[in-house]
């Protein structure tokens, strides 16, 4: 039988004392499965996504005219917004693990989800016409 061993400290932290973040507003936290790291990549790859996507549709303006600046100005909003959220929304996480209570953040998924959904429509839209 093995003992716990210490939470292992985030990445990106900077240096170390025994174990301890020199600084005191970065976060450690005992989930063995790193579920706020997960979590933030999960998030990081949904930026990604959508600026790729708004960098693709600047090519369609010679074509489908000024319309396309819509989807290029909802792609870089919810990348954006997400971006900007995503200290807080990973903050949350570490605080709701250590206090025994993570409750999801329904209001980032839905904004997420329709924003998705409004893309889609505009993509739709802009095929059909």
């Amino acid at each position: 039988m093995t003992e716990n061993p210490a939470p292992a400290p985030l990445p990106g932290n900077g240096p170390y004392d025994g174990g301890r973040p020199v600084h005191a507003d970065r976060h450690l936290h005992g989930d063995p499965g790193l579920q706020p790291e997960r979590t933030a990549l999960a998030w990081g790859r949904t930026v990604l996504t959508l600026i790729a996507a708004s960098a693709v549709t600047l090519r369609w303006i010679p074509d489908q005219g000024p319309f396309v600046l819509a989807m290029f100005g909802l792609t870089v909003t919810a990348g954006s917004g997400i971006y900007l959220t995503q200290r807080r929304r990973y903050r949350r996480s570490i605080e709701g693990i250590r206090a025994g209570r993570l409750t999801p953040d329904t209001a980032a998924v839905l904004w997420t989800a329709g924003a998705c959904v409004a893309l889609g429509a505009l993509g739709i839209w802009l095929v059909l016409s």
